[in-house]
């Protein structure tokens, strides 16, 4: 994670200083999918949004904030689903590199 750390700060982008650790965490486990050969959703779904424009730094930090968001949905939600990763591929088969710009 320190490198992640690094590499955004030596990049220059500002990130608050209490989402920096958030960030590199979100950041390596997304780079850990891409390197797992059972991820192929989550392959795909950076060769698209590479497809579409993105840098692989801007299209790890859109998977990365579908991750986000599938953590803190299974963080609130009560019950646990019979596929708890059903819910993050599917969104990732629904991200755009459009849908990621426009926030």
């Amino acid at each position: 994670m320190l490198h992640v750390e690094e590499y955004h700060r030596d990049a220059r982008i500002r990130l608050p200083k209490s989402a920096r650790h958030l960030h590199a965490t979100i950041y390596v486990i997304v780079e850990n999918q891409l390197a797992l050969d059972d991820q192929t959703i989550v392959r795909s779904t950076l060769d698209r949004l590479m497809d579409d424009g993105l840098t692989r730094h801007e299209a790890i930090h859109a998977i990365g904030s579908v991750l986000a968001e599938h953590i803190y949905d299974l963080l609130h939600t009560e019950s646990a689903a019979p596929d708890p990763l059903a819910p993050y591929y599917a969104a990732l088969q629904q991200l755009t590199a459009e849908k990621w710009r426009d926030g």
